[in-house]
C-alpha cells in the first residue's frame, strides 16, 4: 500500500519538504558552475532557496520544536541540538545570498557558497530525520499538525513559489504531492496547473546538460 495512504500527514509533508531541500540544494551547487545555466536563472533558484531555507527553520524552531520538546524531555535535547545545526545553516545561507551572481566571473564563488549550503543541508536532515520522524509519530496528533501546517503556509516566502510545485513533483510521488497541494488556499489551488509548468520550464533550463 502506497505511503501516501499510510503515513500521518506530518510525515508526509516533512519528507517531501526535505527532498525537496535536497534536490533543489544539489541543482543549485551544480547549475552554478555549468558556464551553459543562465545566471540569471540560478540567481532565483538561490534566492527562493535562501528564503525557503530560512523560513524552514523558523517556522521548525518557533513553533514546532516547542511543542515537541514540552512532550518529551529526551526529544527536547535532540531538538536543541538541531536548532544550534539551524544556526550553522542560516551563516551559510546569508553567505550564499550575498554571492555575487552578474557574470560568470562570480560563477567559482557563488558555486562554492552553494556547495557549502548543500554539504550542511544533506548532513542536517541526516541527523535530524531519525529524531524529528519519531517524534512526530509520537508526540502530534493530525489536528495539530494540521494547524501547524496552515501557519506554514501561511507565511511561506510567495517570491518563485512556482519552483515549490517543481521541486515536489520531483522529488514525490504524485499522490502525495497532490495530498500535500491539497492543503493550500483556493487561489492557489486554482494556480498550480500554470505554476507546474513554468516550473517545468524553469527548471529545464536548470538542469540543461547537467
Amino acid at each position: 500500500m502506497s505511503n501516501a495512504r499510510t503515513e500521518p500527514m506530518s510525515i508526509i509533508e516533512t519528507r517531501l519538504t526535505h527532498d525537496f531541500h535536497r534536490e533543489a540544494t544539489s541543482l543549485l551547487a551544480d547549475a552554478a558552475r555549468r558556464p551553459g545555466v543562465p545566471l540569471p536563472a540560478v540567481a532565483v533558484l538561490r534566492d527562493f532557496l535562501v528564503a525557503q531555507l530560512h523560513h524552514h527553520h523558523e517556522s521548525e524552531d518557533d513553533l514546532l520544536w516547542p511543542r515537541l520538546a514540552a512532550a518529551d524531555a529526551q526529544v527536547a535535547a535532540g531538538l536543541a541540538g538541531l536548532s544550534e545545526e539551524h544556526e550553522q545553516l542560516d551563516a551559510s545561507l546569508d553567505a550564499l545570498a550575498a554571492a555575487p551572481a552578474q557574470d560568470d566571473g562570480d560563477r567559482a564563488k557563488l558555486a562554492e557558497a552553494a556547495s557549502a549550503v548543500r554539504d550542511l543541508v544533506h548532513r542536517h536532515l541526516e541527523h535530524e530525520e531519525p529524531l524529528l520522524f519519531a517524534a512526530l509519530r509520537a508526540h502530534m496528533p493530525a489536528e495539530d499538525w494540521a494547524e501547524f501546517s496552515r501557519q506554514v503556509i501561511a507565511t511561506s516566502p510567495m517570491d518563485a513559489a512556482h519552483l515549490l510545485i517543481g521541486f515536489f513533483d520531483l522529488v514525490g510521488d504524485p499522490r502525495e504531492v497532490e495530498l500535500v497541494l491539497a492543503g493550500l488556499p483556493e487561489p492557489a489551488r486554482a494556480a498550480v496547473p500554470l505554476m507546474r509548468a513554468q516550473a517545468e520550464t524553469d527548471l529545464r533550463v536548470l538542469r540543461a546538460a547537467s
